[in-house]
């Protein structure tokens, strides 16, 4: 079974967070494809109200990530924000054999992810 397990927040908003966890996992030898975006899967939906605010205007956003390291298989990271902050979560697959390594290696290249990075 499939676990999310939400390591990391930051005073930044979804797409500012992106930017620079992007930039740290390349630097961490970290290959990345988006795969989600939230505020782009919405714009083909009309009066599609938000279930954190309640309206059609809101500033939530959901990004999903595959981050490959030395192994074919990729982890999924997830960031998820709303009012100018964004919660990063890994999903660990205990079927693939080299998760928990590359997790660790995701975890430690974002470890020092600050606001002051965005």
């Amino acid at each position: 079974m499939t676990t999310l397990s939400p390591f990391l927040s930051s005073d930044s908003t979804c797409d500012e967070a992106l930017k620079v966890t992007k930039t740290k996992l390349a630097q961490a030898g970290l290959r990345t494809v988006q795969t989600f975006n939230l505020n782009t899967a919405r714009l083909g939906v009309d009066n599609c109200s938000c279930p954190n605010h309640g309206t059609e205007d809101c500033n939530c956003q959901m990004i999903v990530l595959l981050v490959y390291g030395e192994s074919a298989e990729p982890a999924t990271l997830i960031l998820h924000g709303n009012d100018g902050k964004t919660w990063i979560s890994v999903t660990d697959d205990p079927l693939h054999p080299t998760a928990k390594t590359l997790i660790a290696s995701i975890r430690r290249a974002l470890e020092n992810l600050v606001a002051a990075d965005v």
